[in-house]
């Protein structure tokens, strides 16, 4: 019989719906209930492609008298991550600092208040190498409950006054100058693996918002340190097992320094964020592996995670059906044995994807397999021959159980996919990328954004959920809503952005310009979350900060500029201290301290005179520049819809480009060369 979750549009909430447990959503009446039965609430969080959150659910939650006990002595209820951040960061932090660790599934116990006193992660249907089971957690968590009420009261008020008095103020920090940028990258440098790329040890993370900050700071300073970690980094990750070889794409992180074994569910975010850094990353230096490594995830992400309502899905999960065993396990359908490749193309040609792609009969991962690699020390393959296996073995993964999809649409995450595919599509000339982020902003319009612009956090199915968008949703549509705009030259998209980043101001930032992840007027928990640092994506402070200085450079407004840098003071504060957990806000900084530069380009659009000038615009690589692009303007005329087209007009009746900084402009140029020059492109 289904429970209370079978309503729900979370596809890891439906998950559950046929548990014995009796979940609840996070709702009042589950509370109300709690207090009602005057017992205490099991909060357990997670997300629809974790793991352990299913190896919990399979061992406990399935289970009928470990359901029962949870019945008879909690109100249970059940919260996905993706949908829930705000609840989900609050309890976090209080996890994090009450056992120094954290993930995911996250098990909290809490009172009637919300107010929580015990905390752990996932715990095994038996003891195990020091772990009670989960039987005994709740038997202890009951026992103290009905034997020991004041203390557990004491507990639960304390952890609140902790969390209480964690606000941050960071608001008369100033803004980040070169010295703390330079600090930064010096701190990098200490936590740098120079051996395999990336930063510090396993598990290691594709650290995509540090290698943005680290193109940047190339750009604007020539650092050759700074691109070297980056360049390093990217053809590590995109050579090792975290890179999908056959498919595109990223997994989500690599439980070894190498980046061999992957820890394999792929997130929308993650591949996003990676496709515009190795896309940036081509037009830094034209490398090749950059270029295919963009495009050939760009191409993952459409194919693979492009819903019917033309968005973008969450993940796929990290685990499949094992064709040979009928068991659910980690990566079944990406990892290879000599055999199997042997099996699929022949003795010769096996033989040589085993040697191209480092598979060998020992197996990299588990039970004798391998993940696909592009080892150093492979053979030379020419490229037609590669192009067959690849199409060959791709068909044959394709035959094999596929991992599930979480099909629900985050507003943020797709934000971040509309930028990637949008420059994308305009720095590889793929008109089709483009398209696939137009229609993806459409369905962020229609579905998520109401009649006064404010965002839902997700839909599904084209249904939208019934949780309010966050400050990153905000801050990171309004980006992709930018970088659309630049790339279309259509000005509706700078205009929505505009709703989105009056709302930050509105109804997200403080008195001393700080700014929080949730409404003023949004659910109370038991504290306001705010955290400026980077978790797997940018921060919301410090995305919605980056929005802020983009349509002010677009703009002119003096209102929009000053919020961001009011809250860059958090960059200046942490910059120097944990760059590798606030890599997006040194990206924003990286922006501000070279103006941002402003980019008009004018001309008729028949001319493809304007469609090369347009092009090398988008390919410069001034940090943060903004482009519009439309017709001339009259001298005495305004800018339509780009303000910066304001009195733009044509010289020598020839497609024109104006470059700005600082309130000093260059000198209006026809010359995709001379424009190239302004902007910093390496090759125009």
């Amino acid at each position: 019989m289904p429970n209370r979750l079978a309503n729900e549009t979370s596809p890891y909430l439906l998950q559950h719906a046929d548990n014995p447990v009796d979940w609840w959503p996070w709702s009042p009446e589950a509370f109300a209930q709690a207090r009602e039965r005057g017992v205490p609430v099991h909060l357990s969080v997670g997300y629809a492609s974790c793991h352990w959150c299913h190896v919990l659910a399979s061992e406990s939650f399935e289970d009928e008298l470990t359901a029962a006990y949870m019945n008879e002595h909690f109100v249970n209820i059940k919260v996905d991550r993706e949908e829930r951040p705000d609840v989900d960061a609050v309890y976090m932090e209080a996890v994090q600092a009450a056992t120094g660790q954290g993930g995911w599934p996250m098990t909290v116990f809490m009172t009637a208040d919300a107010e929580p006193f015990y905390f752990g992660t996932y715990f095994p249907p038996e003891p195990r190498q020091g772990m009670p089971s989960f039987m005994q957690v709740l038997e202890g968590v009951r026992t103290a409950w009905v034997g020991r009420p004041e203390e557990v009261a004491e507990v639960a008020q304390r952890i609140v006054r902790d969390l209480a008095g964690r606000e941050l103020d960071y608001g008369k920090a100033g803004t980040p100058g070169p010295e703390e940028l330079a600090r930064a990258l010096l701190g990098l440098a200490r936590e740098y693996d120079a051996a395999h790329g990336g930063f510090g040890g396993a598990p290691k993370f594709p650290p995509s918002m540090v290698l943005e900050f680290l193109l940047r700071h190339h750009a604007r300073t020539g650092s050759e340190g700074a691109l070297q970690m980056a360049v390093q980094t990217c053809e590590a990750m995109a050579r090792g097992g975290i890179y999908d070889q056959l498919g595109g794409g990223f997994a989500r992180y690599s439980v070894d320094r190498e980046w061999v074994v992957p820890h394999f569910e792929k997130m929308l975010y993650d591949n996003a964020l990676l496709c515009r850094v190795y896309a940036h990353l081509w037009r830094a230096t034209g490398s090749d592996l950059a270029r295919r490594v963009a495009l050939e995830t760009a191409d993952f992400m459409v194919r693979e995670l492009r819903t019917d309502q033309g968005g973008f899905a969450s993940a796929l999960d990290a685990d499949s059906e094992d064709p040979l065993t009928g068991e659910h396990v980690e990566g079944a359908y990406y990892a290879w044995t000599p055999a199997q490749l042997r099996d699929v193309l022949g003795e010769a040609d096996g033989d040589l994807a085993a040697g191209y792609f480092g598979v060998t009969e020992e197996g990299t991962f588990e039970h004798g397999t391998s993940v696909l690699q592009l080892p150093q020390d492979g053979p030379a393959v020419e490229a037609d021959v590669l192009a067959g296996i690849k199409e060959r073995l791709l068909a044959a993964r394709g035959r094999r159980p596929a991992p599930g999809r979480d099909d629900k649409i985050v507003a943020a995450w797709n934000g971040l996919a509309i930028a990637a595919l949008a420059e994308c599509g305009a720095y590889f000339e793929r008109p089709d990328l483009v398209e696939r982020a137009t229609e993806a902003a459409d369905l962020l319009v229609r579905v998520h954004m109401d009649g006064r612009a404010r965002l839902s956090r997700t839909s599904k199915d084209g249904r939208v959920g019934s949780n309010d968008g966050v400050l990153e949703d905000y801050g990171d549509v309004a980006e992709g809503f930018l970088a659309l705009a630049s790339v279309t030259g259509e000005g509706v998209w700078l205009e929505f952005a505009g709703f989105l980043v009056d709302l930050v101001l509105d109804r997200f930032a403080a008195e001393d310009g700080s700014l929080y992840d949730t409404a003023h007027d949004a659910e109370k928990l038991i504290r306001r979350p705010q955290d400026p640092t980077d978790t797997a994506a940018p921060s919301g402070w410090t995305a919605a900060a980056g929005a802020l200085l983009s349509y002010a450079a677009h703009t002119g407004s003096q209102a929009h500029r000053t919020a961001a840098e009011r809250a860059l003071g958090v960059v200046h504060a942490l910059g120097p201290r944990v760059p590798r957990f606030i890599g997006h806000g040194l990206s924003v900084a990286e922006a501000l301290l070279d103006g941002p530069r402003e980019v008009a380009v004018v001309g008729h659009p028949e001319d493809p005179a304007l469609a090369l000038l347009h092009r090398t615009a988008l390919l410069g690589t001034a940090p943060g520049a903004v482009v519009a692009v439309g017709l001339p303007r009259a001298a005495d005329g305004d800018g339509g819809e780009f303000p910066l087209l304001a009195e733009r007009t044509l010289v020598r009746d020839l497609p024109t480009a104006y470059v700005c900084r600082h309130f000093v402009c260059a000198r209006p140029t026809t010359d995709p060369v001379e424009l190239a020059e302004q902007l910093g492109v390496i090759r125009p």
